[in-house]
């Protein structure tokens, strides 16, 4: 493979799989915070959080890690501010004590942090400003959860970078289908391990948790009660107890892709749990793991972060392309596999990370499963059905034209509902 593509993948890999604990909004509203509050030097006395429509709904239903089971806008923020290590990013959080929780409470019972709706922004958008008597900050994050775009001062631009950098990020307009199975085919796995490795045992560890713990409606735990214990059911059922863990709360790190932690859990752990079952090498799963990521940031890639398409869709059409490619399927059968599950699932909308994401992850994976079991067969559906087009790569284009465009009014509209409006 040309090396400028195969490191571009590594590039994107080493970008998207970073660990984050808890639900990715509400943490990165954390980790502005705990920002504006270094650069404050003190504790605010006012906090104002000004978020896009996208982060408000993707805030309301989720419990903030390590907060004693509290939720919303103005827990993420004045947790953030109060216990917050901002040098952990996206785990800003992880380490707050009960004196922090504390803390924490008495602020939201003084109401210091009101929460309003940024308009005419990107989907991706926080705005984090703080006072302590004469002395004021700031801080911008956009497009990425960790991507501080703009700090102030006392009214005073102290840092401001405009556009997240491709040099460190990789390129994702470079992506096909077709050079991702040819990454995957030449990867040198050292090259991954410690990036793949993560992902494994952070996404496994909340999983299992998920399984053996009370949390949400435990859809991970019922669907093997219900169902049985194959592997189908299996590879479902431990990304959806993972979701069901990380929505309700639970503080372990898990490692994301595309920017959300139960996109991350749903293409890993039906891999996992496939890989297992097949009892193959090493090497071999991490192979299945960089192909099923990579579709997966290649899919994001024409949505974008944040939307009314629920992105479970395209981490469960990619975790069966992974699974397709333990099983040594080749581009045909991984292409129909993916056009097979965007005719099927498609149009699932985003009402905001909450406990059902949980359901919608295994939904998710089984739209895959079943896209990979007709392409296997040489079956599936054909350009002109609905968002099907003549290849894969236009039906991924048209896939991302519906979630960006066509689905702008519905995600008013889940928003005004959520919110009451």
């Amino acid at each position: 493979m040309d090396k400028k593509m195969y490191d571009n993948c590594i590039a994107i890999l080493k970008s998207e799989l970073v660990p984050a604990m808890g639900c990715t909004e509400p943490i990165a509203i954390a980790y502005a915070a705990a920002k504006a509050r270094a650069v404050l030097g003190k504790l605010p006395e006012t906090i104002v959080a000004r978020c896009s429509g996208n982060i408000i709904k993707n805030v309301k239903g989720v419990t903030v890690p390590n907060s004693g089971g509290l939720k919303g806008i103005d827990v993420a923020a004045i947790l953030g501010a109060v216990g917050g290590k901002e040098d952990l990013e996206l785990e800003v959080i992880s380490q707050v004590t009960e004196e922090d929780r504390q803390k924490t409470r008495e602020l939201l019972d003084k109401g210091i942090c009101s929460c309003e709706l940024e308009e005419g922004e990107e989907n991706l958008y926080i705005r984090i400003y703080m006072t302590a008597g004469e002395d004021s900050s700031m801080v911008e994050i956009r497009s990425k959860h960790n991507h501080i775009c703009r700090i102030e001062k006392n009214g005073e631009v102290v840092f401001s970078q405009d556009d997240l950098v491709k040099e460190i990020s990789g390129d994702r307009s470079l992506l096909t289908v077709k050079n991702i199975l040819e990454f995957a085919d030449s990867l040198n796995p050292e090259d991954v391990e410690e990036v793949l490795g993560k992902q494994i045992d952070c996404n496994r560890a909340i999983s299992e948790e998920g399984m053996t713990g009370k949390y949400g409606a435990s859809v991970g735990k019922t669907l093997v009660e219900c169902v049985g214990d194959d592997v189908r059911t299996r590879a479902k059922a431990a990304a959806a107890a993972g979701s069901d863990a990380r929505m309700d709360g639970c503080p372990m790190p898990v490692v994301i892709n595309s920017g959300s932690g139960n996109q991350g859990m749903t293409i890993c752990l039906p891999i996992l749990t496939y890989a297992e079952e097949m009892k193959v090498p090493r090497e071999k799963l991490l192979r299945a793991l960089a192909l099923a990521n990579l579709i997966a940031v290649h899919e994001k890639y024409y949505i974008g972060s944040l939307s009314a398409y629920c992105g479970a869709t395209c981490a469960g059409c990619a975790a069966a392309c992974g699974i397709a490619y333990l099983k040594g399927a080749g581009y045909e059968v991984i292409s129909q596999t993916i056009v097979n599950a965007i005719a099927d699932i498609g149009g699932m909308v985003c009402d905001g990370a909450k406990p059902s994401c949980a359901a919608k992850i295994a939904s998710a994976v089984e739209a895959g499963l079943m896209g990979y079991e007709l392409a296997v067969r040489g079956k599936g559906f054909h350009d002109g059905e609905g968002l099907v087009a003549g290849d894969v790569e236009q039906t991924i284009q048209n896939l991302g034209r519906m979630g960006r465009e066509g689905m702008k009014s519905t995600d008013v509209e889940i928003l005004n509902i959520m919110i009451g409006k």
